[in-house]
């Protein structure tokens, strides 16, 4: 399954996008790309979920704020776990990317790119205040494990990087 196999109800988008990432609260779930399909069957929602990472430990929380805002319209909804294909930042909308750089967390870069950042080579990473790329690494685990540590050198903000995953 690729990002253009997404399998969604048109009448079950509103309701998707109005569950947001646990974690980051700015995200609905559609933007972070964790939903792979939702579709009818007879008067259930089935509902396939992608973690970002195997050991994510919002999973549990995503399924169940799905559950509720089907049940707040009146459909049974049932969630399942999909793992293949593994998650990608890749799958994060343009609006995400958007969302995240506006909430403060700077957007994932291509993986050549993210290597280079993460093993402080090149000051590529954008600092999500003032957008000046003087910054620099503090820890390669920032928030949550899927995030890394960065200060920026001019306005001297921290801030979470979001790391690229492929």
């Amino acid at each position: 399954m690729t990002t253009t196999d997404i399998q969604i109800e048109p009448e079950f988008i509103e309701i998707l996008q109005s569950v947001s990432d646990p974690e980051i609260p700015v995200l609905s779930l559609m933007d972070m790309g964790v939903v792979r399909s939702a579709l009818r069957n007879g008067n259930v929602a089935e509902i396939k979920i992608t973690p970002t990472y195997s050991g994510c430990p919002a999973m549990d929380v995503m399924g169940d704020d799905i559950k509720k805002a089907f049940r707040d319209q009146g459909i049974e909804a049932r969630v399942q776990l999909v793992l293949s294909p593994a998650w990608t930042t890749d799958w994060i909308t343009s609006r995400g990317r958007e969302a995240l750089e506006k909430y403060g967390i700077a957007a994932p870069l291509q993986p050549e790119a993210d290597k280079e950042a993460l093993l402080g080579n090149k000051k590529i990473v954008e600092c999500p205040q003032c957008g000046s790329q003087n910054t620099q690494l503090v820890s390669q685990f920032g928030s949550t494990a899927c995030k890394a540590l960065f200060q920026c050198q001019e306005c001297l903000e921290p801030f979470d990087y979001f790391k690229c995953l492929k």
